[in-house]
């Protein structure tokens, strides 16, 4: 064990304010940014979790959020061509306003049922999936008895961090677009910041008067006979489509949403603002530290010059140990984040935290760190050897 990885494990209380400042200011860029990458799942939760192998936007679709990606609808029979289709269906959706029916408690009298407030009114994102079982547009998560319940005409799911919002729970009542809808079900994982959102079956959406019977749908969802071989199918469609449209697969357009999500110039100046934010944070603090804790033990450092140990080997060990710090700071970081995570879940925030995130960061603290330590390197100047013998 090398002396600088001793002195961290056997003096680390020292340390531990370069530690936690470190990891709070990890904290601070994860945390922040899994929340706007979670908003991005949210928003196309639906997508990811399909049953969909190959996603068919227009050519100029850069991803699903923002900008349109709907295609004509020709296009259905002509994906079908390819022989390892099995099935394809649009994208539906709509929005419209969504009312709660305020119910009468019989246990309560006039005056508290008067009490509970007016009627909430709230403009939903009506989203739609197919009953028939295996469908591709019907989420990998969803349950056999959240699918047969939607299948009953004027049924709709909510997402659970949306209750509240809507005032409404299981098996409640409401308007949608004035016709009576009833709550059949509560999904989880697909929230939305925006607005909230309803989940309905595509004859239900089609008996309240607002199916895409039109020339043009939404995005087509692709299920194949071997999903492994969807790279090979999206090169063979979109040579195919020749220029028509443009095939995704679901990884692909997975990352597309996820790196759009950081092209809106509010969420990189507030995302900048952390980064700057932290490493002022984490410079400050870690370089104070580790100077206070190389001096604390500058008599340790002056024996080992009066042994022969010259300043370039007494510099390496200030540096090795302070990439160390960094390494326990990047422990620390992830941990604290995961813990909030876990809290925010209870929420239904999702905080996401893909793993190049975790790898830019952690080599943003550990630059950190190691900055601070070559900060701290004059601080060697006062290990003299003959103050040993004060």
């Amino acid at each position: 064990m090398s002396l600088a990885l001793s002195t961290l494990l056997f003096e680390w209380r020292r340390y531990m304010a370069a530690v936690m400042a470190l990891a709070l200011s990890g904290l601070l860029v994860l945390a922040m940014t899994g929340v706007f990458i979670g908003i991005g799942k949210g928003f196309t939760a639906t997508i990811e979790r399909s049953n969909a192998d190959v996603f068919i936007m227009q050519p100029g679709a850069k991803s699903l959020i923002g900008g349109p990606s709907g295609v004509p609808r020709r296009f259905i029979p002509l994906a079908y061509n390819h022989p390892e289709v099995v099935e394809v269906m649009p994208l539906d959706g709509a929005g419209g306003t969504f009312q709660n029916i305020k119910s009468v408690d019989p246990t309560k009298s006039q005056a508290d049922n008067a009490n509970q407030g007016a009627p909430r009114q709230k403009f939903v994102q009506a989203s739609i999936i197919d009953t028939r079982p295996g469908s591709v547009t019907i989420p990998t998560d969803y349950s056999q008895e959240l699918v047969d319940a939607l299948r009953q005409p004027y049924t709709v799911a909510v997402d659970e961090t949306a209750l509240t919002t809507l005032g409404v729970k299981l098996g409640d009542k409401a308007l949608y677009n004035g016709q009576t809808v009833t709550v059949v079900g509560v999904t989880r994982g697909y929230p939305n910041m925006m607005q909230p959102g309803v989940v309905m079956s595509r004859d239900t959406l089609r008996m309240l008067g607002q199916a895409d019977t039109g020339a043009r749908v939404g995005p087509l969802m692709v299920k194949l006979r071997d999903p492994a071989r969807a790279p090979v199918v999206v090169a063979q469609l979109n040579a195919m489509g020749n220029g028509q449209w443009k095939a995704w697969t679901k990884q692909q357009l997975a990352d597309a949403n996820a790196g759009a999500m950081f092209e809106e110039g509010i969420l990189v100046i507030i995302i900048g603002g952390c980064v700057v934010l932290g490493i002022i944070i984490g410079v400050a603090i870690t370089w104070q530290t580790l100077r206070g804790a190389i001096m604390a033990n500058i008599k340790e450092f002056a024996s080992l010059r009066a042994l022969g140990v010259s300043m370039g080997s007494l510099r390496r060990i200030v540096v090795e140990l302070s990439f160390w710090v960094g390494v326990v700071g990047v422990i620390a970081a992830i941990v604290l984040t995961w813990l909030v995570s876990l809290l925010a879940m209870m929420g239904a925030v999702i905080i996401a935290l893909p793993l190049s995130l975790l790898i830019v960061v952690g080599i943003g603290l550990i630059a950190i760190a190691m900055v601070s330590g070559l900060l701290s390197l004059g601080i060697l100047k006062n290990s003299q050897p003959a103050d040993l013998l004060r």
